[in-house]
């Protein structure tokens, strides 16, 4: 239950809120199908480059999607195929495999992540204040 009752002015936030969310999902789309990647192999890309996991494995990249193991390694096996991703043996788990970047995967993340991180430069005082006033 929410804690209190919803004025106009909340909906009016939330709304707002949700379309720069919107508009920056839009953003990054178009980025990602620029460098010939859909969202959801940009998404996959980062997700491993990005992990302080010591390994990496198709269960990790399913969790951090929100995909199922089947639909996840559907995914890295796409991504294999167009040679972004390396698979190898994990040294604690045999039984799984450990995802790597190639260095191509790696100049289109970097490419990526630094048209993403000027565009949240870019509309961080939209949403900082969206939260601000949402809080």
């Amino acid at each position: 239950m929410p804690s209190s009752e919803l004025a106009d002015r909340d909906y009016l936030l939330l709304a707002d809120f949700r379309y720069a969310l919107r508009r920056f999902l839009a953003f990054s789309e178009q980025e990602a199908a620029a460098c010939g990647l859909t969202p959801q192999q940009h998404q996959a890309l980062l997700a491993i480059r990005g992990s302080d996991e010591r390994e990496v494995t198709v269960g990790y990249l399913a969790q951090r999607l929100m995909l199922k193991p089947h639909s996840a390694t559907g995914l890295v096996d796409r991504l294999e195929a167009l040679g972004l991703l390396e698979r190898s043996s994990s040294n604690i788990d045999r039984r799984q495999a450990v995802l790597r970047l190639t260095d191509r995967a790696g100049d289109l993340l970097m490419t990526l992540s630094a048209a993403h991180r000027d565009e949240l430069t870019r509309i961080r005082p939209v949403l900082a204040a969206l939260l601000t006033e949402l809080a």
